[in-house]
Order: C-alpha cells, then sequence, then structure tokens
C-alpha cells in the first residue's frame, strides 16, 4: 500500500542542541547492575536517602481521602504560595508577596519557566564552570547561548566579581547562581555575594538564584540570598527553591521560583500550556512541611555533615585525588587529572572494576574532576570510599 520503506519522523533542530542527562544515565546503569545481583556502591545519584518526613506523608494522605485530588490552580495552590512568600520571608529576608510566588513540578520545572521568560534567542546566560547539568541544556532551548564561566580548586570553584564584570556584553541577560553548589558543594560566603550583586545592579542584568541546597550548610556557615540585599538586587532576582532536598521529597516533584510580578505571571503561562498546575495532594504535603516542626531538616543535615567529614576524610588520604572540602549539599568533586584518564573512562572502568557508581565531570563541563554523592549510609560510603581507593591503586 506504501511505497516508501522505513519512514522516519524527523526530531526538531531542538532536539539537536540538547545532552541527555548523565546523572540519570549513570543512576540507571548502577540499578540495572544491582537488579543482576551485583553488590553496587551508588555514589552517583543526587537525593537524600531519607524518607520524606512523617508529617508531611500523612497530610498528603489526609488530603487524598478528603477528595484534592482535582486540578489546583496553575501557579500552585494560594495557600502554599502564600506559605512560601512567608518563608521566604522569614528564612531569607526576602519580601516576596503570594502573587510574586509560582509553584511548580519539581525545582527543575520552576528554573524552566523562568528561564524561557526571560531568554529570547540571541540572548546569553552567564554559567558558571562546573554547573548543574540542567542549566546550559535549558538555556539551550531557549534558544539562548550558555556563555561558560571557568573555576578551579584554587577558588572553590567560585567566580569572582572581576570575572562576572568581565564577561558581560549588551547580549548578557542573566547570571545562574547555584549557593551552595551541585556538583562541588561550594557555597560563597556573603561578602562573595556583596560582590557579585554590586556589578549585577551595576550592568541590570537578572540573577536566576538556584538555592535549592539551601539548607544542608555546614561548618557554621550560613546562607545568605542574593535577593535580600536590597530593593535595587531583589528587583533583578529570580529565587528558585523546592522541597526535593529539604525535605527529602524528590519524587513529589515540588519546586517553588519566585520573582518580580510581571516575570513570575509570564513564567505561570508557560507553565499552563506545559505542565498545567502541580500535583494537588503533594502540595498539601508541602503545605504540612513549612507549618510544622522543621526539626526534620536539622537532623538530615547534621546526618550529611558527619556523613561530608567521613567521606572527605577517606578521599583526601587517596593519593592522586586533589579535592577541595565543600561546605554545603552532599558532593564531593575531587580532580582525576594526575591518573590521565578523562572523566567518563575513569567512571566507566570505575564502575565495571569495582562497581562504584560515580558521575563525569563532564556532564558539569569540567572533563578533570568526577562527582561522589554522599547521600548514602556510612556503611555504603565506607565500602566506597575503600573501592575508590584500591581503584586508584591499580592506576599507579
Amino acid at each position: 500500500m506504501f511505497d516508501k520503506e522505513h519512514a522516519m519522523i524527523p526530531l526538531s533542530d531542538r532536539t539537536k542542541l540538547i545532552d541527555p542527562s548523565m546523572t540519570f544515565a549513570i543512576d540507571a546503569k548502577a540499578k540495572a547492575l544491582a537488579a543482576q545481583g551485583i553488590d553496587v556502591c551508588n555514589f552517583g545519584v543526587g537525593e537524600p536517602d531519607f524518607i520524606t518526613p512523617t508529617n508531611v506523608r500523612e497530610a498528603a494522605k489526609a488530603a487524598l481521602d478528603a477528595g484534592q485530588t482535582k486540578y489546583s490552580q496553575t501557579g500552585g495552590l494560594p495557600r502554599l504560595r502564600a506559605l512560601v512568600a512567608e518563608k521566604l520571608r522569614h528564612d531569607n529576608n526576602l519580601p516576596y508577596t503570594p502573587e510574586q510566588v509560582m509553584i511548580s513540578t519539581g525545582g527543575k520545572q520552576a528554573l524552566y519557566n523562568v528561564i524561557m521568560a526571560i531568554l529570547s534567542p540571541g540572548d546569553e546566560a552567564l554559567i558558571p564552570i562546573p554547573y548543574w547539568v540542567s542549566y546550559t541544556e535549558i538555556v539551550k532551548l531557549a534558544g539562548a547561548t550558555p556563555v561558560l564561566l571557568p573555576t578551579s580548586e584554587a577558588t572553590e570553584f567560585k567566580i569572582t566579581p572581576e570575572q562576572l564584570r568581565d564577561a558581560i556584553t549588551p547580549r548578557t541577560r542573566m547570571l545562574l547562581l547555584n549557593s551552595p553548589s551541585n556538583p562541588t558543594g561550594s557555597v560563597y560566603t556573603p561578602e562573595e555575594i556583596v560582590a557579585l550583586a554590586e556589578v549585577i545592579v551595576a550592568h541590570d542584568i537578572a540573577v536566576i538564584s538556584d538555592e535549592i541546597y539551601e539548607k544542608l550548610i555546614y561548618d557554621g556557615l550560613r546562607h545568605l540570598s542574593i535577593g535580600s540585599l536590597g530593593e535595587e538586587i531583589f528587583n533583578l532576582t529570580l529565587t528558585c527553591n523546592g522541597f526535593s532536598k529539604a525535605y527529602a521529597a524528590t519524587g513529589w516533584r515540588l519546586g517553588y521560583a519566585a520573582g518580580p510580578e510581571h516575570v513570575i505571571r509570564a513564567a505561570i503561562d508557560i507553565q499552563s500550556h506545559t505542565t498545567s498546575g502541580p500535583n494537588t495532594f503533594a502540595q498539601y504535603g508541602a503545605i504540612a512541611a513549612l507549618e510544622e516542626s522543621q526539626e526534620s531538616i536539622a537532623m538530615m543535615r547534621d546526618a550529611f555533615e558527619q556523613r561530608r567529614d567521613l567521606m572527605y576524610a577517606g578521599v583526601s588520604e587517596i593519593p592522586g585525588l586533589v579535592c577541595p572540602k565543600p561546605h554545603g549539599a552532599f558532593y564531593l568533586f575531587p580532580n582525576i587529572s594526575a591518573t590521565g584518564l578523562d572523566s567518563i573512562t575513569f567512571c566507566a572502568r570505575l564502575l565495571e572494576q569495582e562497581h562504584l557508581a560515580l558521575v563525569p565531570g563532564i556532564a558539569f563541563g569540567m572533563n578533570t574532576n568526577v562527582r561522589l554523592s554522599y547521600a548514602a549510609d556510612v556503611e555504603t560510603i565506607d565500602k566506597g570510599v575503600e573501592r575508590l581507593a584500591r581503584f586508584m591503586r591499580t592506576l599507579q
């Protein structure tokens, strides 16, 4: 009936611009090996190993039983938007109103929506290296150009105000700032945040402040939201966050963004034609998370700091690895240059020989490093570090 053989739907040019998430690929491969009965230590996954707090789970169950299974407002439940605004005022000194808040299907969706609302083809977005894997891909999907700012262990993977100033061009629209950082665990000090804010205000560009790891900071350091430094920087800031890390709620897919009302309205319009409103009964869990005790956050933070100390102590003793001490999130990002291997080869051989899963640094823009997650129990950390040390000995 049809003459043409092997008909195939062509893909858009847009799909040719983006790379798949290597972090998910590594996690999938590790889980596939584990399904075969192989003892795999997975340091690749970027999610807490704790279960979502009981009160949050119970609130979602109650919402289900109460019939809260219909669509919510596109920008999120009004009560939750108000609570997020209150949280941002109380915790971060950010005077947002509920109308300046959007609830979304995960923190990534929040970032996607606001980036799409701001960037146009031909625009530039400044992104420090190493970066979270989706920053560059979302910018490219918006038709804009990621402009990458290199960092190193010497600066704890942080950009300087001079570096930022030199990178700004007439096409620059925004800086993507992530502190605490994925993949490095670096935390910008208040003084460093102030210095960056001065450059941003002087050049009138936007800053997207990804603060998803704000509750996971160690060594007595404190988190400072860049938008809290005054009216001028506040009006240029989009603050993005969510419930996945602080409340161990990765599978709930709830994030949020806050910023100038006209940008949030545009981001909600974009959301209306992509995901619509976020999961309704999950939002009732988020309401409980914000209204009730925050003790679970402190418990998880303390546990992660102990695990950080354990993994860092072990990795620091392995010859051939160079690793600054991270002060936030739950990652180490050691330099493997001394092995002579690129990050993909290093991780592939490590998984094959020792059944230890790490994420190649090239996924974050640095082929000289690898990422280890200490969102794992102490026994797994001990065993994984031992396997890493054994593997490094085979390369000497």
